[in-house]
């Protein structure tokens, strides 16, 4: 059974926000941080909560820490010493593998978050602009009174028109293939594959490996806890647009290439069941748009090219080990909406997204690295993931077509990295905890 009263909301639950704010915050002194978590996870819902009360609240609060985090809070050596290397090291010291490199490098991030001072993450998501700007004023003045806590940046989170469904600013369909955890009663949709064991995204369950192992000490800091991948990504929409007119004549054309890049027309119809055009009745059916698999649907990549960002982040029956590689995404877009018919305005805008597993080297490194940034996945020789891979200008993508298939040379970065870090997300009760660490010492 999984103990939801103990698991903060974000891991099992989506709430109907609009919008939100992350503050990612430092603390100068042990007591000061702790002083602060004391009153924030007052705020903070475990799942059980949110499932109950869903429809009437109206802002929903996630606390998490990085490494350096949980020592400023007061956490002691041992403790701190189990944890996992990846996380000890911080996403920055993992650069290179995870292809922040040249301009995606973390010395070119913004709002602090390549420091060592990055301690916690408050996350914030609102039914609109009103509570979150109640829930800012209350925030202020909780830093305020706590002596030595800093906010060294804020980000504030839109949800981009239409609001009928989740989109990017790229105008692509989001949360459409997430995989369904055992014991949550959920039913998974035809395509989504068996619930996985608790263990893949929570820590003190068994996995698809079979019983937990090596968790952080003390148990009560590490059960139901988990590991956040956080990755702000800056989307180049008129770069993006600039590069469907010039790859396609008509609207037609432009659509499909955007499509072929993605894997899914932007209304989420997947081209394996929709190869020629575009089918929104499928793309909103949750119960037919993943309903489909590569290696006896489409095995050389003439529906859905071989290189494309759903084929890499979730290779379904092409992949050995799946089910120790599914992860949980969360998060918004940030920045106003860029209106389809005007020119590039250089207001930043992208999407602020939090990748949740229980190891981030087996699930979000491995993704970043094998998936999204090896040149040669599938024996492409000289790609990278078309949305979210490391591009610079020098890369290839080639769409299969019989009797020739299409070689675009040159492809350009659409999204840019401009910043990330990696967080514990504690459960409730480790909350309390490390609240009252210097009760505990």
């Amino acid at each position: 059974m999984l103990e939801n009263e103990d698991i903060q909301h974000i891991l099992l639950t989506r709430t109907p926000a609009l919008t939100g704010r992350y503050e990612f915050l430092s603390f100068r002194n042990a007591a000061g941080g702790r002083a602060w978590l004391s009153a924030i996870r007052e705020k903070a819902q475990s799942a059980a909560e949110v499932m109950a009360s869903v429809e009437k609240d109206k802002r929903w609060v996630t606390v998490a820490f990085t490494w350096n985090g949980l020592r400023a809070l007061g956490a002691d050596e041992g403790s701190l010493a189990t944890f996992p290397e990846e996380f000890k090291q911080g996403m920055v010291a993992r650069a290179e593998m995870l292809g922040d490199t040249g301009e995606y490098h973390p010395d070119n991030w913004v709002g602090g978050l390549a420091s060592p001072d990055l301690h916690a993450i408050a996350i914030l998501f609102a039914r609109d602009a009103a509570e979150r700007d109640r829930c800012q004023i209350e925030h202020d003045k909780l830093v305020a009174q706590c002596q030595g806590v800093e906010v060294l940046s804020t980000l504030d989170l839109e949800a981009t028109p239409p609001f009928e469904y989740a989109h990017d600013h790229f105008g692509y369909r989001d949360r459409l293939s997430q995989p369904v955890i055992e014991g949550t009663g959920e039913v998974p949709t035809p395509g989504t594959g068996a619930p996985l064991k608790p263990g893949e995204f929570i820590l003190g369950y068994p996995d698809e490996d079979g019983p937990p192992s090596n968790l952080p000490q003390p148990e009560i800091l590490s059960r139901n806890g988990s590991y956040m991948a956080y990755r702000r990504l800056q989307e180049h929409v008129g770069r993006f647009r600039d590069f469907l007119r010039e790859h396609g004549k008509t609207h037609e054309e432009q659509e499909l290439i955007a499509a072929k890049l993605m894997g899914r027309w932007r209304s989420g119809a997947p081209l394996t069941l929709a190869p020629e055009k575009d089918d929104p009745a499928l793309g909103a059916d949750l119960q037919r748009n993943n309903d489909f698999n590569y290696k006896e649907m489409d095995p050389h990549g003439y529906a859905v090219p071989l290189g494309s960002h759903m084929r890499r982040m979730n290779p379904r029956d092409t992949a050995a080990n799946i089910n120790r590689r599914r992860m949980i995404r969360r998060g918004a877009t940030y920045g106003p909406h860029l209106p389809e018919e005007t020119p590039e305005d250089g207001v930043e805008r992208g999407i602020a997204a939090f990748v949740i597993c229980a190891s981030l080297i087996r699930q979000f490194e491995f993704a970043q690295n094998v998936w999204a940034n090896d040149r040669n996945f599938h024996e492409l020789g000289n790609e990278r993931d078309p949305i979210i891979g490391a591009q610079d200008g020098t890369l290839e993508y080639k769409i299969p077509k019989r009797p020739i298939r299409k070689k675009i040379a040159g492809l350009p970065a659409f999204t840019t990295v401009r910043g990330g870090a990696y967080f514990f997300l504690p459960g409730i009760k480790a909350l309390r905890y490390l609240a009252t660490l210097d009760d505990v010492h």
